[in-house]
């Protein structure tokens, strides 16, 4: 029995993703004078009754559910996981129970993919780097058994059927290599290295397979150039990363230093952020996530990723972990990819 499995890094991470998800919920759009003045001190920051969480969460479970459905079916590949991971945006789409302030783009998007007649590229908003792409992409590096190259392709397709912006693209890619980096014990302090030398090893390579021509409807002369593009700006901030993980004080607000994580890079960034500044105090990690200046659920989310992948299962407080919404959900999904 390995490391991974003991200590059920998929049900940490998608804990964790639920629970910074909650806990950031409340304070989204608010700056965090006024957060403190309504919520008191940060690190003392209580789950709110009920627990519910965002789109962030939503949208995680539906990859998750597609990736699963085309798994059933037979070797994970484009054709197989762009179908059944369309249908589950679109029934997300249609749910009542989407009206936690949905982003635009994954909204126009997902009506687009209604469209069955028209290939899957024609819906994606290919000037679009939002946070959507890869506050969901987090299943990608928990799921067993995958190659690189599913792994890499798959992140990619999942941002490209709602945000086709290479920076998009590559973010999610990132995402789901630092959540399967961490799940399988990679230490914290060497990780912005690793992400580095990923990203420099794929920085001219476009995923023709998994990606199509979707390339063909930017403004770029190559598919090289079109993916270099959204790679180098998350080299870029990686080395922001880099430099705020050794200046930053923990007390300071996260966004000043790696952005506020509206878009793609930013979010991957400061939720990762908020992880390395307390790898060892995951419920602080989400706190200074929720308390924060900008994209406040999606960046709790990340850094709850990361730190339950790292950490496992057992990194989340039980009276918390028993009582986030959907939580029957994520346990099943948890518990099909820690088995």
């Amino acid at each position: 029995m390995t490391t991974t499995v003991r200590k059920q890094a998929a049900t940490g991470a998608l804990t964790g993703l639920a629970l910074g998800d909650a806990l950031g919920y409340p304070t989204e759009f608010s700056d965090v004078p006024t957060i403190l003045a309504t919520c008191g001190p940060w690190r003392r920051t209580e789950l709110p009754t009920p627990a519910i969480v965002t789109d962030d969460t939503q949208m995680t479970l539906a990859l998750g559910r597609g990736l699963r459905s085309a798994m059933d079916r037979g070797v994970l590949g484009p054709e197989n996981m762009a179908e059944a991971v369309r249908q589950e945006f679109i029934a997300w789409n249609r749910s009542p129970e989407n009206n936690r302030a949905p982003g635009n783009t994954c909204i126009r998007a997902c009506g687009l993919l209604e469209r069955a007649d028209r290939p899957w590229q024609e819906a994606s908003q290919i000037h679009s780097k939002g946070c959507g792409a890869n506050m969901r992409v987090a299943p990608l590096g928990l799921i067993p058994g995958l190659s690189d190259e599913q792994r890499a392709g798959a992140a990619q397709l999942q941002s490209a059927l709602t945000h086709g912006h290479p920076t998009a693209l590559a973010a999610s890619d990132l995402t789901a290599h630092a959540v399967r980096l961490l799940a399988q014990g990679a230490e914290p302090t060497g990780l912005i290295g690793l992400l580095r030398s990923y990203a420099l090893d794929n920085r001219s390579h476009y995923h023709h397979r998994w990606l199509g021509d979707l390339w063909t409807r930017a403004e770029d002369p190559t598919p090289e150039q079109f993916i270099a593009r959204g790679w180098d700006e998350c080299l870029a901030i990686l080395d922001r990363l880099q430099r705020a993980v050794r200046t930053v004080s923990p007390e300071t607000d996260p966004c000043l230093a790696t952005g506020e994580g509206w878009i793609a890079e930013e979010a991957l960034a400061t939720g990762l952020l908020c992880f390395l500044l307390f790898v060892d105090e995951p419920v602080t990690a989400l706190r200074r996530g929720a308390c924060s200046s900008g994209d406040s659920d999606s960046i709790a989310c990340l850094a709850g990723a990361f730190a339950g992948a790292y950490l496992g299962a057992d990194a989340w407080p039980t009276e918390w972990a028993d009582r986030v919404e959907y939580r029957g959900d994520l346990l099943a999904l948890g518990a099909l990819w820690d088995a």
